[in-house]
This record gives C-alpha cells, structure tokens and sequence, in this order.
C-alpha cells in the first residue's frame, strides 16, 4: 500500500495541479485504487486538493493557496497566455490582452474573473474608470509558470474554446 503512495505523491510531485484522470494515467493503478489512495493522502496531509472551475488539482502540501490557485489556473490555456502576455508587456488594457492572446474579450473576462478572485491579476481603474490589468505577484507567478505542463486534453479543451470564440465571432 505504501508503495502505491508513494507513486502517486511522486507523480504530484513531478506534476503539481495535475488531474486526477493523469494521476492514473501515469501509474499502474486503477482509478479506485488511485481514489482511495488519494484520499489517504489528503487526509494525512502529504497531498493538497484544489478545485479550480470544475476541475480538482493535486499538489505536494507545501504549495500555499495562492500557489494552488496559480498553478491550477494557468493550466488553462487561454488564462496562461495571458498571464504570459502581462509578464511580457506589462500592465495592459484588456482589450490589449485580448488581441494579444487571441481571444474574443469575453473569454479573457471568464479567466480574468479565477485569475483576480485568487489574487493573480489586479484589475486598476485609472481617474476615468479604464481598466488597467497586472500581476500582483509576477516574480511567483514566473516561477509558478515553470511547474505547469498542460496534458493534451487540456490543451484540446482550451482550443475548442478558441475555435468556437472564432466561429461566433
């Protein structure tokens, strides 16, 4: 039992914020051996779960909330290229982030709502109400950046996203 444990804390380890569905992808194990395995952990204290949008993210326990949240959403690919994009240009007006990254200015807004309730971007509102986007924290957030590898259905799932942002358009 130990040693399915310690598979899986290794494979969060090696992935922060991974999903569960890759947690049994890279181990031998069943899903319910790796649920059940899973639970032990968390409720020992060797795994943080955080769940982002719909989604439940496994983390080594020394990842603080704000750590979590970071990792978790710019798993999303739309979310990390605009984080990317303000760690390039700087503070930015949406619109400027929207073209820059690709995306119609609503689906930026849907990631700008998870990215500033956690506290990753700051919304600023000049003396004429403009909103001006930046990161609160771009040092940790750069190095929070490198844990992120997105799966390919992740990456499938964010470009439908922009496909149909296309299409409506």
């Amino acid at each position: 039992m130990a040693d399915a444990r310690d598979r899986i804390a290794a494979r969060v380890r090696d992935d922060p914020g991974v999903h569960f569905n890759a947690v049994v992808r890279g181990t031998d194990l069943a899903p319910g051996q790796v649920q059940h395995h899973v639970r032990r952990l968390v409720r020992a204290g060797d795994l943080a779960v955080e769940r982002v949008s719909g989604r439940t993210h496994y983390f080594p326990p020394e990842y603080g909330d704000w750590e979590r949240g970071v990792v978790a959403l710019a798993r999303r690919e739309t979310a990390r290229d605009a984080l990317y994009y303000l760690l390039d240009e700087g503070p930015s007006s949406p619109t400027d982030v929207a073209e820059g990254v690709g995306v119609a200015r609503s689906t930026l807004e849907h990631h700008l709502d998870a990215l500033t309730a956690r506290g990753v971007v700051e919304k600023r509102r000049d003396e004429r109400n403009r909103v001006t986007l930046a990161l609160s924290r771009p040092e940790e957030t750069i190095r929070l950046l490198a844990d992120v590898e997105p799966s390919t259905a992740e990456r499938f799932v964010d470009r439908f996203e922009r496909l149909l942002d296309d299409f409506l358009d």
